[in-house]
């Protein structure tokens, strides 16, 4: 019965309300689809729909031919009580048996629609952390408001605030001279880079402010938009209080803006990871497994990349494989009353930081100012003796130029009895010591001028940025104030089974423009023929 209703069932959703036109779920008023074929995001959709009393929900089986069955399975032929038994089986089955397989087959298809989000979550907050960071340039963040004015933060290179104030660019007061004169010579005091500008409230205007200033000040200045998800979350939380105890919560979200741009991985790890926007109906699945997941994710990432001791904060630290709140804590308080690292072995030192916590947190942890080229690669202490073997075999520069062939591997792996992956893992260190994966990724989009959504022609070329990533497209942005969608079909020019298997938030992309509706802030885009 199960098996049937899941072949030739279909599940069938109907408005329950008069607001086909503006309710969020007109799509899946009438809405009919083979059990079998809904795709997961659908499932969640109206799910949701029907949770917040938009929709009525209903699995149609093929009725008639499961009572058939049944009846043939339990009615021997010419039975003097086959007429009242086909009634009992109608009865039972529409009764009792019908709304029994429907909630399980709705189970089964929301569990199998939580699982994808989860992995969707995954995937882009993955993409998300391993953006490429933006080294040894000074950021002023720029955090844009209407009433209340924007809020502006110029952070070093190494992520130290410098300076901060508000300004007032935007309406109501549109002071655009008077904050000219004001940023003008900042920018050019502390010698800005880029300014990193948060995509929220009044960014358009903020942009096209940017721009102006861009043109009248004395050096090369770009800037770049990020995604300020999750920015007024870290702002009012206890961590940004003990990182920033005088300074104002409005004037919190402008570092974080800066420092996302800076370095996404160390800064987006003090939020929580549901506050980033780059899920697909996270609210709507099992939190603790969702909690579970992310976290997971964000310990691979850090411990991937691996941390510089001296310079992260304890909610980065926290992340690192054996390291706890408490021994994280321990870390950062000892490098301020004993200055910075100078080995690994000092580590050693930490309070609350034994030989078995640095056994499992030393490999990942970076100590650029050591002595020890090794301390600044993923190499771990436990296999220093070989490594240092290998640079008295080789110095670094043949390293990074040679090519070992596989009879030079397996005779090196003997010569130093050591297994050949660790081996390999050794020699891609000594090759690129200090090395950052992210830095192979695509840079952000460093743009001078702006565009509006009216500017806007289809058929236009555009470079664009992945900002999420769902079942059914991306969506991309273009430098205008909406993100566009790209639907699965008009990602490739072959078959696409998921956008996953092409894209990444954070990726650079080549789109084309499809068409634009103004009215509705949508914008249609394909990367074929791109």
């Amino acid at each position: 019965i199960r098996e049937l209703t899941y072949k030739k069932g279909l599940i069938r959703s109907t408005g329950l309300k008069d607001e086909d036109n503006v309710s969020t779920y007109s799509m899946y008023n009438r809405f009919c689809e083979p059990v079998a074929k809904i795709a997961p995001h659908r499932i969640l959709a109206i799910n949701r729909g029907e949770k917040e009393e938009f929709l009525q929900i209903k699995i149609e089986a093929p009725e008639e031919e499961i009572i058939k069955l049944i009846q043939i399975k339990h009615i021997k032929q010419h039975s003097p009580t086959q007429g009242l038994l086909e009634k009992a089986i109608e009865d039972a089955y529409k009764r009792l048996i019908a709304p029994s397989i429907e909630r399980e087959i709705r189970n089964i298809l929301t569990e199998k629609a939580e699982e994808q989000a989860l992995n969707i979550f995954s995937k882009n907050l993955k993409h998300l952390l391993m953006q490429a960071p933006v080294k040894n340039k000074v950021i002023m963040g720029f955090d844009p408001a209407y009433r209340t004015g924007c809020k502006v933060a110029i952070v070093d290179r190494s992520g130290k605030l410098l300076t901060h104030l508000v300004c007032f660019p935007t309406p109501p007061q549109n002071k655009t001279d008077e904050t000219k004169r004001q940023l003008i010579p900042l920018i050019e005091k502390y010698e800005v880079d880029v300014i990193s500008l948060g995509n929220g409230t009044a960014s358009r205007e903020s942009e096209m402010f940017l721009c102006e200033l861009i043109n009248e000040v004395n050096r090369p200045v770009s800037y770049v938009v990020v995604s300020e998800a999750g920015a007024s979350v870290y702002s009012a939380s206890e961590l940004a209080t003990k990182e920033f105890p005088e300074l104002d919560v409005s004037y919190r979200g402008a570092v974080s803006i800066a420092r996302r741009l800076q370095d996404p991985l160390a800064e987006l790890v003090k939020i929580d990871p549901k506050a980033l926007g780059v899920g697909q109906y996270q609210h709507d699945v099992n939190q603790k497994k969702l909690s579970e997941k992310l976290a997971g994710v964000v310990e691979d990432c850090v411990n991937s990349v691996g941390v510089d001791v001296n310079t992260a904060s304890p909610s980065l630290l926290n992340y690192v494989s054996g390291i706890n709140t408490t021994t994280a804590e321990n870390i950062v308080k000892f490098r301020e009353e004993n200055g910075i690292f100078k080995s690994r072995k000092e580590l050693l030192k930490v309070p609350r930081l034994g030989p078995k916590t640095f056994e499992q947190c030393a490999g990942f942890l970076r100590i650029p100012e050591s002595e020890n080229i090794l301390d600044n690669t993923a190499v771990h202490p436990e296999s220093y003796k070989p490594a240092e073997k290998i640079m008295q075999i080789y110095s670094l520069d043949e390293l990074k130029e040679k090519s070992f062939n596989k009879k030079e591997i397996e005779q090196l792996s003997q010569t130093l009895d050591i297994g050949i992956p660790t081996l390999k893992d050794i020699l891609d260190e000594l090759k690129k010591p200090g090395r950052d994966p992210r830095e192979e990724l695509p840079s952000p989009i460093f743009r001078t001028d702006v565009l509006e959504i009216s500017d806007l022609k289809p058929g236009m070329i555009l470079m664009g940025t992945v900002r999420n990533i769902t079942d059914f497209g991306a969506f991309i942005d273009i430098g205008v104030h909406q993100d566009g969608l790209a639907h699965i079909s008009e990602l490739s020019e072959s078959f696409v089974r998921s956008p996953f298997d092409i894209l990444n938030v954070g990726d650079t992309v080549k789109v084309k423009v499809l068409s634009v509706d103004a009215e509705r802030n949508r914008i249609s885009l394909s990367l074929k023929c791109c």
